[in-house]
């Protein structure tokens, strides 16, 4: 297949486009899909080519223009879009997409994008019998002050769909209220801190409530906003256990990251559910599970077993790299929007 990826940024705060192409690229044709001229991975070499995409916030009929155009001078089969700023369209579209275009996608269905939404994490927890952090929305100082009051510090304060800045007293909680609200909106969402040890599992639904494979890892160093350095792998039967809940109670289909915090008495704490994959999936590739390819025969109705089997003890290293390219590269996507 000939498979167009979004997410092409590979800096310190790196997005999943280039694991995913680096674990598809053996055996498929990759086109890269970016909306920055200065991502890496548009100079990789990893892609046949790249294109620059409209903004999302442009809406359908810009995103349908250019996937068109792409369909038209690449042959692509099928998108896997990576980015959360992109998802909303993909996934409410994406029949159109199919039947319109005949390009093939593994999402969820906006029911279940909307699902695991932050503000609707207390339901969903519930239902899978999972522990979720207290959690409330609010859309004053007056509520932030009362929440404070309740969970004490430090305690979180999180956009509905985006950005999350721990708060360790009153003025910074503040300040980042202001600083959510002014960008994404409300409702302000303030959680307490758990503290423990923290887990997070990426794994792919077949649409069908069955889970097809899933890796877990625990982070041992971060960056400065949270994403994660240094990692091990390691077998929690609680958590791969929820994983499977989850796929079979909802029929999520496609890539998925369940973000937790293991607490010292062993109980596990679900505190996101990301509706991609993450920037670390390359990792599961290199030990054996290959979650992209796993999408990809989802996509053409291939059923495989699951694979949930995987070695612990795994270290994974993420490190920087330099690059030479020449600049008329740059110019030349500037000017055509390809590459």
């Amino acid at each position: 297949m000939k498979i167009a990826v979004s997410g092409l940024n590979n800096t310190d705060n790196p997005a999943p486009g280039i694991p995913v192409i680096k674990s598809l690229r053996s055996e498929h044709t990759l086109i890269g899909l970016s909306y920055d001229a200065n991502e890496p991975g548009n100079y990789m070499g990893l892609c046949e080519k790249t294109y620059l995409m409209p903004y999302p916030s442009l809406g359908i009929e810009e995103l349908k223009k250019q996937l068109a155009h792409i369909k038209e001078k690449s042959q692509i089969d099928a998108v896997i879009p990576n980015l959360d700023a992109e998802l909303p369209l993909y996934i409410k579209y994406q029949k159109e997409l199919e039947t319109e275009l005949g390009i093939k996608l593994c999402l969820p269905s906006l029911e279940n994008f909307e699902l695991r939404n932050k503000n609707k994490l207390d339901a969903l927890s519930e239902k899978l019998a999972i522990r979720h952090p207290k959690t409330f929305e609010i859309s004053s100082i007056e509520e932030l002050a009362k929440c404070a009051e309740e969970t004490g510090f430090p305690l979180m304060v999180k956009g509905n769909y985006y950005k999350a800045y721990m708060s360790h007293n009153l003025d910074s909680a503040v300040e980042h209220f202001y600083k959510i609200s002014n960008e994404w909106g409300f409702p302000v969402l303030v959680q307490e801190v758990v503290s423990g040890e923290e887990l997070n599992l990426v794994g792919v639904g077949n649409g069908k409530g069955e889970l097809k494979g899933a890796v877990a890892i625990k982070k041992l160093t971060t960056t400065d906003i949270g994403k994660i350095w240094t990692g091990v792998t390691l077998q929690n039967q609680k958590l791969m256990d929820i994983a499977k809940d989850f796929v079979a109670q909802t029929g999520w289909n496609g890539p998925f990251e369940l973000e937790c915090i293991m607490a010292g008495n062993g109980d596990i704490f679900l505190i996101e559910i990301n509706p991609r994959f993450p920037a670390w999936v390359y990792f599961a590739t290199e030990i054996g599970i290959n979650l992209p390819k796993m999408v990809v025969d989802i996509m053409q109705g291939i059923d495989m077993p699951p694979q949930l089997e995987y070695p612990q003890n795994k270290l994974y290293v993420r490190y920087t790299a330099e690059l030479v390219t020449d600049f008329s590269d740059l110019m030349k996507l500037l000017s055509t929007k390809e590459l």
